[in-house]
């Protein structure tokens, strides 16, 4: 019998990171709507009305979708939760990803499949017996070793401990992404110094800045070895993959629906390729050192092997934001298309752009596309370089809307 391939699991923050993680090769996608999720701050959450279009996209596509609902409820989010839930059932979403209890009940009550988020921090085999009762995947806590992971999931088989729709309970872990300071997100700095809950979603980032330590008696202030002590670097287990793999975990899943088309394409991508080496045997140095460069030209805050391999304490950044080794710059959006000859027209609103630049257009029919611009029309003429104000037009396979933006690739000096 085949060994079955585990399953990747991509974020989704808006329809161009949906088509570009279905390019990339995502077995499934994950993604909130309204307040209701823990990305409400940080990316532009669908709404309600989007959900049919998602689930008609991921169908057509072959591949499941998911839904976060895992913020902590209140009463007066009720009425809002029981409507999003009755079009995920409507709409044949294939699960929920949530810990509140409230969440779990509506989704017995209409027999919604459930996933237990990772706010539920799952840490050992009993708290997974609990929640089979109520779901068929469990998200393990952010803080185990892979040792850890591997044992709950020979306990899951040695128990035979199937979910509720009968089928052995399945694991997901993250494999890549931001991590918090916080257990398995669990943070009230944010709530506690401007009243904007993490935990709604809402998080500021007060654990990303710089902090200084004072002698309350001398005021002495040091900057602690240069590092942001609160701001871990980003999950990245590409390099251990078929070790994360051999803990006999079910799905991968990267965190990022904050995140643009361009670091769901790139990570989505990497980690297709490498599960797939994997499987094939063909996972290499050489191979995991691609991928590596990869990773490194979007959005990340250095990265390292999160808790997986037994470390005691994290490993912080050295500054703030991203040290990506590419930077892209916004230069403009699109126009028009002419498909009898596939050009595409895109009017120019930042800076400029010459033949031999790197370009990236991301848009919500195709998600990224990444490529060097060898040609240049400039209003009508060929020519070498374009403005602000300039209408470019060259070749682009497909089809250009004014959703679609431009942006210019360059080399980022802090990468």
């Amino acid at each position: 019998m085949k060994e079955k391939k585990v399953e990747l699991l991509s974020p989704v923050g808006s329809f161009d990171c949906l088509q570009a993680a279905i390019k990339a090769g995502a077995d499934s996608i994950y993604f909130g709507v309204e307040q209701l999720n823990m990305r409400t701050r940080s990316s532009g959450t669908f709404s309600v009305e989007d959900i049919k279009e998602i689930s008609s996209i991921c169908k057509a596509a072959a591949i499941k979708s998911f839904i976060t609902l895992n913020t902590v409820m209140y009463e007066h989010d009720m009425q809002l939760l029981f409507s999003i839930l009755k079009e995920v059932k409507l709409q044949g979403i294939d699960a929920v990803i949530a810990a509140d209890f409230a969440v779990i009940e509506y989704c017995i009550q209409l027999g919604i499949p459930l996933h237990v988020s990772t706010q539920a921090n799952i840490t050992n085999i009993e708290a997974v017996q609990f929640y089979s009762r109520f779901s068929d995947l469990v998200v393990l806590a952010r803080e185990l070793t892979l040792k850890q992971v591997e044992h709950i999931n020979k306990e899951i088989r040695r128990r035979n401990i199937v979910g509720v729709s009968g089928g052995l309970l399945q694991t997901e872990i993250f494999v890549h992404g931001a991590l918090c300071m916080a257990v398995s997100g669990k943070c009230y700095l944010s709530l506690h110094s401007q009243n904007a809950s993490a935990n709604r979603g809402a998080c500021v980032q007060n654990c990303r800045r710089p902090y200084k330590v004072t002698d309350t008696e001398t005021n002495e202030e040091l900057l602690i070895d240069n590092e942001y002590i609160m701001s871990p670097k980003d999950l990245c287990t590409i390099n251990v993959l078929d070790q994360v793999i051999a803990s006999a975990v079910d799905v991968l899943k990267i965190e990022g629906r904050s995140k643009g088309a361009d670091y769901v394409y790139v990570v989505t991508k990497c980690y297709r390729e490498a599960i797939d080496a994997v499987a094939d045997g063909s996972y290499s140095a050489h191979k995991i050192a691609q991928w590596m460069k990869q990773l490194e030209t979007v959005y990340n805050r250095g990265f390292w092997e999160g808790y997986y391999l037994g470390r005691d304490l994290g490993e912080w950044t050295s500054q703030p934001g991203s040290v990506a080794t590419e930077k892209k710059i916004y230069t403009g959006k699109g126009s028009k298309y002419y498909p009898k000859i596939k050009v595409g027209e895109f009017v120019i609103e930042s800076g400029t752009l010459k033949i031999g630049d790197t370009l990236m257009i991301t848009g919500p029919s195709f998600g990224m596309v990444k490529e060097k611009l060898e040609t240049l029309t400039v209003n009508g003429i060929e020519a070498s370089i374009a403005v602000k104000g300039d209408k470019i037009t060259f070749p682009f396979s497909s089809k250009v809307s004014a959703q679609d933006k431009l942006y210019k690739i360059v080399e980022n000096i802090h990468g």
